[in-house]
Formats: C-alpha cells, structure tokens, sequence
C-alpha cells in the first residue's frame, strides 16, 4: 500500500520530510560501473561498443549493422497506420510551434557611456540525442529532443538508441524519419554516452547530449558533464496531483498511475483535502492495476513509492508541492490559476481538470524532458537554450575608454594586476 500522510498528525512534518528526502536513484554501484564503461570506450573505442553491445543487447553490430539507414526509416514510417503517422505529425508540429517560441534574439546597443554592448546566440555544432529502447521505446522523447535541436539551428545531430535483438520500434525509426535525423546508431546505455562525448572511429564526438535514459545513462552524462554540455541528470519519473473532491477518482486514479507504470521507481502522489476523495481514488486505483498492461511495474511503484496526502485545505498544499518540487504538477481544482501563482518549484504544471499530464507526454507542445529528484528547484525542462549559446561582445571609441577606463585602471590595481591596469592606462594616454 502507498504511504499515506495527514497533515494533521504530530508527526507529519517529520514523516514528509522523510518522503521529500528519499532517494530514488543510481548508487555507488551504478557509478563505479559506469565509469569502468566509460574508460573502456575511451581507451578502446568501437571495439568497446561491439564488446558491450554483444553482452547488452545481444547481437553483433558488424552483422546487424552499426547505423540505421536511411531506407530503413522510410519504410517503418510507411508502414505504420495512417492514424499514428497523424498523430506524430501533429506532435512534431505543436512541438516545433512551441519551440520556436522559445528562439532568444541577439541585442546590440550603445548606452550612456558610449559603450557598445550586445550578445549574439549561435547553435551548437553537434547536438547527441539518447532515446530509450529498453523496458519501453518512446518516440515521443525523440520529438521532444530532436526538435529543439533543430529549431535551434544545430548542424549536425546524431542519435543513438539501444537495439535489444538488433531490432528498433518501427515508431521510432518513423519518428527519426519525421524528424528529419540522418544519422541513428544502433548503441545504447552508458557506452553510447561515452561515444558520443569522446568519439570513436566511427562516431564523430558532439558538443551536447541529452535525452532520458536508465540509471546507467543518466549517471554517465553526469560524469561526462564538462566534457559535454547536457541537458540535465534525469533521474525515475514523478508526478504530484492537486485535487479536490469535485474530480472523477477514477480519473485522478489513471493520472497517478500514468506515471507509476513508467518503472519500479517512478513515484506518484495525490495531495487532497478529502479523506473521503483520498479513500476513493485508493480504490480505484486498486480497480485499475489489473487492467494494465503495465500492472507489475506500476504496482511495484505505487506500493513502493506511492503516497496520498490529506492537508487541512488546499492552500496548505502548496509549501508541500514547492518542498517536492515535482518533475509534473497536475492541479486539478476549480481555480488552478489561483494555487499556480503560489507554485514556485515545478518542472512543468498542468492546469484544471482536463489537462492530464500524459497529453503533455505527447501533443501539447511543451517539452516533456523534465527535470525530477527534486531539480525543478533550480532547473528546467529541455529547451532550444540547451542547445544554444550566448557569446557577449563590446567595442569602445576613445571617447568611451576615457569615460569609464579610469575606474578600470584603480580596479585592476586594487587587484594586484598590473598588466591589467597598463592595458587599460595606455589607451587613456
């Protein structure tokens, strides 16, 4: 059973922080391998990939083939049914809609003292793109990451993707093809971070990686950090739901558990003012698990790291939802906007009763990579930022070195930097 809380309790505030404190993520095991799998393929390059794809994925990269081609990507985005090639059609239209939005502007101006000042934006050369194949493949999260990518203007884009078997969800490949990726690499887990950081023969190294992934990769990006930019490290799923007794249980039930079936390690929790509502969307949930496909997954995660929470009303909700800082924040009430304004530290926020978080996963618009472990607290979801960055620039006349180079010059001294100071002074002659 998922634990449950009441806010009025003596000891709540003990037991939530024991619930915002939790960890669910990659321990030192995860880490001391990953970093063995980084060395190696450093060190040994394709051979480490064929090595760890074998073992991995079970199959032989120089017989399966190393890359996707491009006939390949055609022929699966054919041969999916009209209905679905529509449906990612529309998803990679709302999505680039949206990201375009997002496109910062350079600035050039001269202010008071005659100083021109600005700043220019320009894409990354390289962009490395990780989409899941493993416990479920998701083309969804090549839109959201690809996208952005070339909304951006990022020249080249490479993605990598684990292949169990050798084989690739046709939804994928139909997904690469509709996103218009050119080169796709039959590798996957923590050697196909390294790959893309470092480079091989075979795969030139790039700037930027992002994109979800297991444990595994999420730990490599964070050791690769510095030698690529990414996105972020994302860690297992989470939603909190906002709602009060105005809602279909058994809706709030299929928002919590769109999140629990994602792994074992996904969390979800209902925040209510409603013992009665909080009983009730107990129980549906209950009704709903064996009607999942996804049932042992989603089972394990609502049991393990489920909770529902009663609080006095919903305005004491809030502090809570901002200690949590959740990846999704679903606020299911009459008057979302209201409560929203109060909501500092969310990935991303879902307004009022119609707007479930799993249509943020796929046609809304806005980017579904988000950030989760509590990270929302000081970072975003991915945007075209990550995949761009600002260069600053100034240019003065003699005029406006003489206005403010004095002060340049007592600063640099004050520092102890001479050199500094003389660069400054000679200009000023």
């Amino acid at each position: 059973m998922p634990l449950r809380l009441d806010s009025r309790n003596s000891d709540f505030a003990a037991a939530f922080t024991l619930l915002v404190d939790a960890r669910r993520e990659a321990d030192e095991d995860v880490s001391r391998d990953v970093a063995a799998i980084l060395k190696r393929v450093r060190a040994e390059g394709d051979l480490a990939l064929a090595d760890f794809t074998s073992r991995f994925d079970r199959h032989d990269l120089n017989v399966s083939g190393w890359a996707v081609s491009a006939p390949e990507c055609r022929a699966a985005l054919d041969g999916i049914s009209s209905t679905l090639r529509d449906a990612l059609e529309l998803a990679a239209a709302r999505i680039t809609a949206y990201h375009e939005a997002q496109r910062p502007a350079d600035s050039d101006s001269i202010d008071t003292a005659g100083v021109r000042l600005g700043a220019r934006w320009s894409a990354v050369d390289a962009a490395g793109l990780y989409v899941p194949g493993g416990r479920a493949a998701y083309p969804s999260s090549l839109l959201m990451n690809v996208i952005p990518a070339k909304v951006a203007g990022v020249g080249r884009i490479a993605m990598v993707t684990p292949t169990p078997g050798g084989e690739i969800n046709p939804l994928v490949l139909a997904a690469a093809q509709i996103a218009g990726i050119e080169e796709i690499w039959r590798i996957g887990g923590a050697q196909a971070v390294a790959a893309l950081a470092y480079g091989t023969d075979r795969i030139r190294p790039v700037d930027v990686i992002t994109g979800p992934g297991n444990a595994w990769v999420a730990e490599a990006k964070r050791q690769l950090y510095g030698v690529v930019g990414i996105d972020m490290v994302a860690g297992p799923s989470e939603i909190v739901v906002v709602a009060d007794a105005k809602n279909d249980p058994d809706w709030i039930a299929a928002d919590l558990l769109s999140q629990s079936e994602h792994d074992p390690t996904s969390q979800s929790i209902l925040i209510t003012d409603d013992a009665s509502f909080a009983d009730a969307v107990a129980t549906a949930v209950a009704r709903r698990l064996p009607l999942l496909a996804t049932q042992a997954v989603a089972a394990t995660s609502w049991a393990v790291n489920g909770a529902i929470i009663l609080v006095r009303d919903l305005e004491e909700a809030i502090p809570l939802v901002n200690r949590l800082a959740a990846e999704h924040l679903e606020l299911a009430v009459d008057d979302p906007d209201a409560l929203f304004a109060q909501v500092r530290h969310a990935g991303s926020v879902f307004l009022g009763r119609m707007t479930p978080e799993a249509v943020g996963d796929y046609v809304a618009g806005p980017n579904h990579v988000l950030p989760t472990g509590r990270r929302a607290r000081f970072s975003s979801g991915l945007s075209v930022l990550d995949f761009m960055k600002r260069t600053s620039f100034l240019g003065l006349t003699p005029q406006a070195i003489g206005a403010i180079g004095p002060a340049a010059v007592a600063l640099a001294e004050a520092e102890g930097l001479p050199a500094h100071a003389a660069s400054v002074a000679l200009r000023l002659r």
